[in-house]
């Protein structure tokens, strides 16, 4: 990703604003762009079983209008961008400063987090089948492809999927330079085909009315709730106005909202309105109703209807890929706050810091779209699935931001709740309509967050129990000095680097080591790798020393979440650590998690845990420390 400061001469902060607001528009907004495909179809068909008319026409535009302001425009783009950890966004890195805010009391906060991360990984799946089905089955508006076959639909939308994936341990950093320009001209398109359109039926601008809007709900009953659910669609994709803050910054994406995005959205909208009350008057001239139709495909004049969806495709690719990205971002973060198993990282650019590729991620991501795909079978299927991660992780997002607002902003609670509950209420109530379509589709995350969560929660729980019995079995670093003090080993030249999690107490791989090999080195440090509840540290405050007795210190290395972790350059950097004379050798303990007769944790979650534990990525790999520098010895913890 790209991070560009905005300083220098005016011209070139100007310059350097331009090349963010450009670069924003082909990543934040890819998602919410990309919804016109079906966002307006799927709202009108919840209501079309009896025909479509008028009323119902500017209600559901007036709906859609109103959720762009509401929700994206006041909510995300004037208020939550502002609420950045140290210029990070995300459920996660919010999760990280409200931990910050309430001072460690923090197991709401934790629980907030981990449900938003476990609904986002629900929502990541969704969003590439959906986003790229709908746009290949713009293929069937093509004169000469109407009856274009379902197989064949399907077969196109999953090699590009395929592809798509099948690329991703290779890198984007040398396309991702199209990306804005690509989705610049996706929304120009989108302004221009809604302009074309409003002209013919300019009395569609009264969706702007939010009586319109009030009077279509109050009139439908429980149909305006099923249609309020697909309304959701026009603002699915608002999270990545938080989450991607800091590779571009906040003003780019004001910017890139207010001036470009939102407009061209909202003339869209209105032009695929336009479009069916045009439709609506020659249907009802004929006496026949008006049925609901694929509106952003027919806005475009047959002659250009398959560029149309060439560049359909090409958007929904990007937004796919943004998707994709977002997932291996909030699986790093999530390993480096504790929520998940370490997994396999890599980077795939050298010049371009978070540029990562999770191979585990990926194919799993990939198996969990084809499925969709190929159950689903049509994107009007699949909308029904779509809305209820995303609402969910707002509603999580939301009370987070109420959480900082009066713990970290120190704002007073009232005037908090009260600036808050309307966010609040709209998210819930979006929530609750989504929460309607659970057994058209809408099952779907919620079986993939429920899965992700038991994950999570398998994880921490592990850990914490892992730790409490290895402190109970283990020997106190004082004690273990002392008895040294008395009897002391053969020395041997050189440095012994212990990792652990709890510097009070002896390693086991320090315990293992003098009971084998009868030998302690002259200098043996034992090393705590702590994560942060902020997203860089610099390095110079990373490293902290605390000697304890002859040959013998406690050391802390501090972390960001977002941080690459290199144990051996940090060491480095602090004069005389490393040994030149005799080398240094890194103890990694390897624990095999076995059940106990006297468990503290419930069965099952053991053996998930051991299958977590045994499966986690090699921690020297993880820590970036050279493999033929590392020492594994092996112990066994029962829980």
């Amino acid at each position: 990703m790209w991070r560009i400061a905005l300083h220098g001469t005016p011209n070139e902060a100007r310059h350097s604003l331009a090349a963010l607001t450009l670069g924003a528009i082909g990543v934040v907004y890819g998602d919410i762009g990309t919804s016109p495909l079906y966002a307006f179809r799927e709202a009108l068909a919840q209501s079309a079983a009896d025909g479509i008319s008028r009323g119902e026409i500017i209600g559901i535009l007036s709906l859609a209008l109103w959720a762009l302001i509401i929700v994206v425009t006041l909510k995300y783009v004037l208020f939550l961008s502002r609420m950045d950890n140290n210029g990070e966004g995300g459920v996660l890195s919010l999760m990280a400063l409200a931990k910050r805010a309430t001072g460690g009391q923090w197991l709401i906060v934790l629980l907030l987090g981990a449900v938003g991360a476990a609904l986002f990984y629900g929502d990541a799946i969704i969003t590439p089948a959906l986003s790229v089905l709908s746009a290949v089955e713009g293929l069937k508006t093509i004169h000469g492809f109407e009856g274009m076959a379902e197989p064949v639909i399907l077969g196109v939308a999953i090699g590009i999927l395929v592809v798509l994936f099948g690329i991703q341990s290779r890198g984007t950093a040398a396309v991702s330079v199209l990306f804005g320009p690509v989705c610049a001209v996706w929304f120009l398109v989108l302004a221009g085909l809604g302009l074309w359109h409003i002209a013919d039926a300019p009395e569609i601008l009264t969706a702007f009315n939010p009586g319109n809007a009030v009077a279509f709900m109050t009139s439908h009953g429980t149909t305006g709730l099923f249609v309020l659910g697909a309304v959701f669609l026009t603002v699915t994709g608002a999270e990545a106005l938080i989450a991607d803050m800091g590779h571009f910054g906040r003003q780019p994406i004001q910017l890139g909202w207010v001036t470009f995005v939102w407009p061209a959205l909202t003339l869209n909208y209105l032009g695929q309105g336009a479009l069916a009350l045009k439709g609506l008057a020659i249907a009802h001239a004929s006496g026949h109703t008006l049925a609901n139709a694929d509106w952003f495909f027919l806005m475009a004049p047959d002659a250009l209807r398959a560029p149309l969806v060439v560049l359909a495709t090409l958007a929904t690719i990007i937004a796919s890929q943004a998707v994709i990205t977002g997932a291996y971002s909030l699986t790093h973060q999530a390993i480096a706050l504790g929520l998940l198993p370490r997994l396999t990282i890599r980077q795939t650019s050298e010049h371009q810091i978070g540029q990562i590729y999770m191979p585990g991620v990926n194919w799993l991501l990939l198996f969990g779209v084809l499925v969709l795909v190929l159950n689903f079978r049509s994107s009007s299927a699949m909308a029904a699935a779509y809305g209820i991660a995303v609402t969910g992780t707002m509603v999580v997002t939301t009370c987070l931001s109420f959480i900082i607002a009066w713990r970290f902003w120190r704002w007073e609670p009232i005037w908090t709740g009260l600036l808050i509950a309307p966010f609040l209420s709209l998210d819930l109530f979006f929530f609750g309509a989504n929460i309607l379509r659970v057994t058209e589709g809408g099952w779907v995350p919620l079986l993939v967050a429920s899965l992700m969560g038991l994950i999570i929660l398998t994880w921490i729980k592990g850990r914490q129990a892992a730790l409490e019995r290895s402190s109970e079995q283990g020997i106190m670093l004082s004690d273990m000095v002392r008895a040294l003090a008395a009897r002391p080993p053969v020395l041997i030249e050189g440095t012994a680097i212990f990792l652990t999690q709890d510097l009070d107490v002896a390693p086991s791989a320090l315990l293992h080591n003098l009971k084998h090999n009868k030998a302690l080195h002259r200098q043996n440090v034992m090393l705590k790798v702590e994560t942060q509840t902020t997203p860089y540290v610099a390095s110079c405050d990373r490293l902290e020393i605390d000697p304890v007795a002859e040959h013998f210190m406690r050391a802390r290395l501090r972390y960001g979440y977002m941080d690459t972790i290199d144990v051996p350059s940090d060491l480095a950097r602090q004069e005389g650590l490393l040994s030149a004379r005799g080398g240094t050798s890194f103890f990694v303990g390897r624990s095999v998690i076995r059940q106990s007769t006297k468990p503290i944790l419930p069965r099952w979650m053991t053996f998930l845990y051991g299958i977590l534990h045994r499966n986690a990525a090699d921690p020297t790999a993880y820590f970036s420390i050279p493999p033929n520098r590392v020492i594994e010895l092996g112990s066994q913890i029962e829980l």
